[in-house]
């Protein structure tokens, strides 16, 4: 059985979207000679050639802004931000020129803007960001963060296939941690689908991105130990949100809580609690609870970052709390 990791299933699904679409090229800081700060890009250069496969300078808003141009001249580019975190960079671009083309005249902007976000691997305030809200607060955009390698090409392949912009942020704590095997037929996974990873009637979390392996392994704890059998949905894509998968769970078990590496002020996790108690408030028996980093940047410090990175201790201790009201 061959196993594929999480950062190999993203450069297939480019590459499998290249080779079916001449439309579909490559641009960003070092995605040809060198093949990527990540290696995803490695060997496209040499496939496709300098055309569609472009190194570009240290430069994050000349990198979208050539994207969204040709986007309108009829291409599908992939911009890659060689850290999530420069994605500010770009932010005027994407958010007042890409993410509104299609409301103030009708064309839209087939982009997918890439890069590794997330903490975990010690790469201090200015690599390690989970800058995810900034986008969904912006209507025009897509914004999805896969959580497993199966994920991470279905959704990489729907990205690119999408006729509006998507912020594609792959999580690079999970790049080779995470493997499984894939499908070998062509396949999507649809933007604004959520997933049940473990199903129960106790409790439902609700996580994206590389929380949903600390949240399964609380939810086997949980299990385990005190017969609470909690429900894990993967939301994989924050706008749009799946919002009957969040709805139906909460209607089920009553109980929610959410989950989230993003610092907490104006976290995806207050935007989830307003939806559960505006939509289904009178089956709960709790109040929505969230496990998220603090308001602080992400330390560069190992110790500090563990510190302040969610994890299992604290997604049982909430979880605890929640399940005994």
């Amino acid at each position: 059985m061959a196993l594929t990791t999480y950062v190999e299933a993203i450069r297939q699904g480019i590459w499998e979207e290249m080779e079916a679409d001449q439309r579909v090229f490559i641009l960003g800081e070092d995605v040809g000679i060198y093949g990527g700060a990540f290696k995803v890009t490695e060997g496209m250069l040499e496939k496709f050639g300098e055309l569609r496969v472009i190194d570009t300078p240290i430069s994050e808003s000349a990198i979208v802004g050539a994207a969204i141009g040709a986007a309108l001249m009829g291409m599908r580019p992939i911009a890659e931000m060689q850290f999530i975190d420069f994605i500010s960079c770009a932010f005027d671009q994407i958010t007042n020129f890409a993410a509104k083309n299609r409301y103030r005249w009708g064309a839209g902007v087939p982009i997918v803007i890439r890069g590794p976000s997330g903490g975990g691997v010690h790469g201090g305030p200015f690599h390690s960001q989970n800058p995810e809200m900034y986008f969904v607060h912006t209507p025009g955009l897509k914004v999805v963060a896969p959580a497993t390698a199966h994920d991470a090409k279905g959704l990489i392949k729907a990205a690119i296939r999408d006729e509006d912009p998507v912020i594609y942020l792959e999580h690079k704590y999970l790049y080779r941690r995470i493997k499984e095997e894939l499908p070998k037929e062509d396949y999507v996974v649809p933007i604004g689908q959520a997933a049940t990873r473990r199903e129960g009637r106790d409790l439902s979390l609700l996580t994206y991105g590389a929380m949903l392996y600390p949240s399964l392994e609380a939810a086997g704890t949980l299990s385990r130990e005190q017969g609470i059998e909690t429900e894990v949905i993967d939301l994989r894509s924050l706008l749009p949100l799946d919002k009957d998968a969040i709805l139906a769970s909460a209607r089920k078990t009553g109980k929610v809580l959410v989950v989230h590496e993003d610092t907490r002020t104006g976290g995806i996790a207050g935007e989830i609690a307003a939806i559960v108690n505006e939509e289904v408030f009178d089956y709960l028996d709790g109040p929505v609870l969230r496990v998220t980093a603090p308001d602080t940047p992400v330390p560069y410090s190992p110790p500090l970052e563990e510190f302040f990175l969610p994890n299992k201790d604290k997604i049982l201790a909430a979880a605890r709390r929640l399940a005994a009201y």
